[in-house]
């Protein structure tokens, strides 16, 4: 179950990153697409953060 939240996120970040990053250069629409690609950083941020073992664990 964990691998398919996982992967699900990673899929929507590389969506959002895409988009974000689209936004940027075709539309000009900066705030939004900036606002997108941070997204899109932040849910893989946490994808690492949850595959990081526990020492000990």
């Amino acid at each position: 179950m964990s691998d398919l939240v996982l992967s699900i996120i990673m899929l929507a970040g590389l969506m959002l990153f895409a988009g974000g990053g689209w936004m940027l250069i075709k539309r000009r629409d900066a705030k939004r697409g900036l606002l997108m690609l941070i997204a899109a950083l932040v849910m893989f941020a946490n994808v690492v953060i949850w595959l990081v073992p526990i020492k000990g664990g």
